[in-house]
C-alpha cells in the first residue's frame, strides 16, 4: 500500500501520510492520507472491533498559510457489523477530542454505514456530513462501478461547507 499511496502522490499530492492496519503474507493494507500541503505526521490509533478484521484511525495535521489553527484530518475504515461500529465510533470520538481541542477537524473515508447510523453521534460530537449538509442525504458510493450504498462519508467540524462533488 505505500507504494501504491507513493504512486498516486507522486504528481499532485505533495504530502502523504500511511498507516499500516494489517500485515498478511503477500502485502499489507491501510489508511491514508493525501494532501497538496505539508503534513505533520499523527499516529495510526488501533481501532479494531474484531480480531479478523484489522482497522485504523489516521491522524495527521495541516497547517494552511494564512491560516491561525491547524486543522486535524482523519481517515477511519471502520467495521462490518454495526456492534463493532458502534464502539470504534466511542473511540474515534475520544481521539478527536483529546488531540483537537475543538479545533477544525475532517474524519472521512469508508464508515461502511449504509443505513446512516453514524450521523446522529457525529452530529452530537459537532461535526456535519458534508454531501448529506448540502443535498440532503450521504454521497452513494459503493460498489464504485455503479452506486447505490453509501458507505464513505466526510464528516467535518469548524469549517463552512460551500459545495462537494462525488467522482464514480
Amino acid at each position: 500500500m505505500t507504494e501504491l499511496t507513493h504512486f498516486l502522490s507522486e504528481d499532485f499530492w505533495r504530502d502523504w501520510h500511511y498507516g499500516k492496519n494489517v500485515e498478511y503474507r503477500d502485502g499489507h493494507h491501510g489508511n491514508a492520507i493525501l494532501s497538496k500541503h505539508p503534513q505533520q505526521k499523527g499516529n495510526n490509533y488501533d481501532i479494531s472491533a474484531y480480531r479478523f478484521e484489522g482497522r485504523g484511525l489516521l491522524h495527521s495535521v495541516t497547517n494552511l498559510e494564512g491560516v491561525d489553527k491547524s486543522i486535524h484530518c482523519f481517515c477511519v475504515h471502520l467495521a462490518l457489523f454495526e456492534r463493532g461500529r458502534e464502539r470504534q465510533l466511542e473511540a474515534i470520538i475520544g481521539h478527536i477530542q483529546e488531540l483537537t481541542q475543538g479545533g477544525p477537524t475532517i474524519v472521512a473515508r469508508n464508515f461502511n454505514d449504509w443505513r446512516n447510523r453514524i450521523g446522529a453521534p457525529m452530529r452530537a460530537a459537532g461535526f456535519e456530513e458534508v454531501f448529506e449538509t448540502l443535498t440532503g442525504s450521504p454521497a452513494k458510493t459503493f460498489p464504485s462501478v455503479k452506486p447505490l450504498l453509501p458507505m464513505d462519508r466526510i464528516y467535518v467540524r469548524g469549517f463552512k461547507i460551500h459545495s462537494c462533488k462525488y467522482f464514480a
